[in-house]
């Protein structure tokens, strides 16, 4: 029988079951020319063989593990071998260990004994690689590249998680949406939206691309409106919100904010925000593709409505207590309690966060806006969005006509405060060299 032929334990264990049924029915001579069968193939003497049908054919747990054959010099060995080898991969490093090893001694890299070089000969790929990913721990490797230029940026910048028990209003969660379609090339719309963790206040903008002009220019919008300060902008790690020219904006227009931003590959970090991504863009505008500036502007007209009809008409339920109930016999499970339904408007009025001459003249707007009439213009709108063309191939977009000081119709006059209907915003200037 040739080496490649030869059963595991496992293959022989499930043929000897199978010949066991031929066995305990056969007359004498049969178990004899069975017994000639088995030992043909398996190899095992008889006596066992005999044995093994007279009793237990499951695989028994082994009572006393196996001592370790390769101690602590192979790992040390090993340590500096793959070390100088920049960590490939074990399939590649076990071959040339005897070589390796010796010409690392030759350099005083390490202590090389016949003993050691004959285990460095015999070790297996497969005992090489568990070693390899236990000292892989706690040895770092080193970056293969440059980091990037947004990394160096965000290195700065603290990784956190907005507690979901923020009482202070001005916590915001920011992400960007986008309306790319099936495919993500071009420029196309996407969707800038905040949320502060403590009211539930949402602010969304529209812009068509992701450059500094744009992005600078949808903050500026939601600032404009904001009837309370930003405290913090908590985003994720895109390079559309950390850039040099987006940092200085930050730093200049929304002074004394903290910035923060989640974890890298954590979008848990951003929950709050991420479930309004679903509920308040995606459930409006879809995953179709928008990529032209009338259906830029005609978003944000949608989004100016949005912001009346969810700020100031639909309430919302916070959190108030989160605990772990153990169950018996099962995985504990998180019992949440959350406060009586309020408005975010009512919310941020009662933490005296609103100014109040400037509560009183968004009340009289709450109270002058038919809510129902404000909901028909909002599904109108989005029939507009979708009745509007997109870009054409070959014809450059102009991107300044989505601007703030351009956008506004004669219409966002009877339901926008009047501090909100006299932009004085300018075009923002670029920072430093184009990228």
């Amino acid at each position: 029988m040739s080496t490649d032929d030869t059963m595991t334990i496992d293959e022989r264990y499930k043929y000897l079951r199978k010949v066991r049924q031929r066995y305990v029915k056969a007359s004498r001579r049969e178990r004899a020319q069975l017994l000639d069968e088995m030992q043909a193939i398996i190899g095992q003497h008889r006596k066992s063989l005999i044995r093994l049908m007279n009793g237990s054919l499951e695989r028994k747990p082994r009572r006393r593990q196996r001592a370790r054959t390769y101690g602590p010099d192979v790992d040390d060995a090993l340590r500096v071998i793959a070390e100088s080898m920049d960590y490939i991969c074990a399939e590649r490093l076990t071959p040339s260990l005897p070589w390796l090893a010796q010409c690392l001694a030759g350099h005083g890299e390490l202590t090389l004994t016949p003993q050691l070089l004959q285990k460095l000969e015999q070790i297996s790929v497969s005992t090489v690689e568990r070693i390899l990913a236990r000292i892989r721990q706690d040895v770092p490797r080193l970056p293969r590249k440059r980091p990037s230029r947004g990394n160096r940026i965000t290195r700065d910048i603290p990784t956190k998680r907005i507690p979901w028990n923020e009482q202070t209003p001005g916590h915001f969660e920011a992400d960007l949406v986008h309306h790319c379609g099936p495919s993500a090339s071009g420029e196309y719309v996407c969707t800038v939206q905040l949320l502060d963790v403590a009211t539930g206040w949402s602010e969304r903008a529209a812009v068509l691309g992701r450059s500094y002009l744009v992005m600078s220019d949808a903050f500026q919008r939601i600032q404009h409106r904001l009837p309370f300060p930003i405290l913090e902008i908590h985003p994720d790690n895109g390079n559309e919100f950390f850039n040099d020219h987006m940092l200085h904006f930050w730093n200049d227009a929304i002074s004394g904010a903290e910035l923060s931003r989640s974890r890298p590959y954590h979008k848990n970090d951003n929950r709050f925000v991420e479930q309004k991504n679903s509920t308040l863009v995606r459930a409006y505008l879809g995953h179709d593709r928008l990529d032209s500036v009338v259906q830029t502007s005609a978003a944000n007209h949608l989004y100016d409505r949005m912001w009346l009809y969810y700020n100031f008409f639909q309430p919302v339920m916070r959190l108030t207590e989160k605990r772990w109930v153990p169950k018996v016999g099962q995985a504990s499970r998180a019992e949440r309690r959350y406060d009586q339904a309020r408005t975010p408007f009512d919310r941020a009025c009662a933490t005296g966060a609103i100014r109040p001459e400037l509560q009183a003249q968004l009340e009289a707007l709450r109270d002058q806006t038919n809510p129902r009439q404000l909901r028909r213009e909002i599904y109108d709108l989005i029939d507009e969005v979708f009745s509007l063309p997109g870009a054409v191939s070959g014809i450059t977009e102009n991107v300044h006509l989505t601007l703030l000081a351009h956008s506004y119709r004669d219409d966002d006059a009877c339901f926008l405060p009047q501090f909100m209907t006299q932009p004085n915003l300018k075009t923002p200037e670029r920072r430093g060299p184009a990228r």
